[in-house]
């Protein structure tokens, strides 16, 4: 896919009257195009994109598409439509009433491209420097950071149910990769046993009855593992992530000792850091900050906070769950020297939650 840049896009004129028309007061939309004046444009990614091939949609309206479907909370599809639908979007996007728009795959190859250059922050440094020559933002000034909870895109569980779930999804993969050789090796109570996905309140309440349920998930998991590894079975097995998550799970939930598997004690768990908490999402860990708990990640939010001035976002970085404040500290500054953006205020809570959709934050 190739990029052809437009050194700069104005609102069609039927467009701009429709707009003005129905939004008589104005809105978010309208204010945007109206007053952040380009602050991004399609010569700003024209490293990320080929000079031959099929001509590409215009990355900038990408950009803004993805700007807009964060602050409204839409899928990708949701945003493709409101391209195609809705006036406002039509007139920051600065296209013809007749557009079409383009498919909604294009939006996530749009986010795969910044993420694969490494290309998260472009638009976010391109618009502080636009701040900047606002003079809304001054080198050096005051800032303060603290951080906030990202809640993953996963059931939060307990590790019974993590064990359970995780041999059922190591169980469906391999069904799917090779089902030949999972039948021979598969016992007829795991049908029902794995067939539907493990909750809580299916499984036994006291803790004698928990534990051998517990014991049971562990000798299937073993016994799976065993056939797995035992040097008979193909080797390219091993390296199906869903097989290889079983055995990092079951290395932190289990023991073998005299080739009998035991149920590890909340004492024998490996640390938060390290503790896998859902087989679908390996990097989302248990934390807990305050009286807030989660399952997820952490990010942490830099504002400046210099007195009768704007207050805006200068740095975001974004952490596992577990990870201290103060150990991100190194990492912000560096940052923030990167954009001449140095000295530090006081710590501030920032009252917002930030939740995980598909790779995006929706801001509550």
């Amino acid at each position: 896919m190739s990029l052809n840049p437009q050194p700069g896009y104005t609102v069609p004129a039927e467009t701009a009257k429709v707009a003005k028309a129905i939004f008589t007061k104005g809105n978010l939309c309208i204010t945007m195009a109206d007053r952040l004046d380009s602050f991004v444009s399609d010569q700003d990614f024209s490293t990320l994109f080929s000079h031959q091939g099929q001509p590409g949609v215009s990355p900038m309206r990408l950009a803004l598409v993805t700007i807009l479907q964060y602050i409204e909370g839409l899928t990708d599809r949701q945003a493709a439509d409101a391209v195609r639908s809705r006036i406002d979007w039509k007139y920051l996007l600065c296209l013809e009433l007749t557009d079409k728009g383009f498919d909604h795959t294009v939006l996530s190859e749009f986010r795969t491209r910044l993420i694969a250059q490494q290309a998260e922050s472009l638009v976010f440094d391109q618009l502080l420097s636009w701040c900047q020559q606002q003079g809304w933002l001054q080198a050096r000034g005051r800032q303060r950071t603290d951080s906030t909870h990202v809640v993953a895109t996963i059931r939060a569980v307990t590790r019974l149910e993590c064990a359970g779930e995780t041999l059922r999804a190591a169980l469906n993969a391999l069904a799917v990769v090779a089902p030949a050789w999972l039948q021979a090796q598969s016992q007829p109570e795991w049908i029902e046993r794995y067939s539907e996905r493990m909750e809580d309140y299916h499984l036994p309440t006291s803790k004698a009855a928990r534990e051998e349920q517990a014991h049971v998930y562990g000798e299937d998991g073993k016994q799976l593992l065993d056939a797995i590894f035992d040097g008979h079975s193909p080797e390219w097995l091993q390296q199906v992530p869903a097989v290889e998550t079983l055995r990092r799970v079951w290395v932190q939930q289990y023991y073998v000792c005299n080739n009998e598997i035991y149920w590890r004690t909340e004492q024998g768990i490996p640390p938060a850091t390290l503790m896998i908490s859902s087989p679908y999402d390996l990097d989302a860990h248990y934390s807990k900050k305050n009286t807030t708990s989660w399952v997820g990640y952490k990010v942490h939010l830099s504002e400046t906070c210099e007195p009768n001035s704007l207050h805006l976002i200068t740095n975001v970085e974004t952490t596992a769950a577990p990870i201290a404040d103060g150990d991100v500290t190194e990492a912000i500054h560096t940052s923030r020297e990167q954009r001449d953006f140095v000295r530090l205020g006081k710590k501030a809570a920032i009252a917002k939650t930030y939740i995980c959709v598909s790779g995006d934050f929706i801001c509550n």
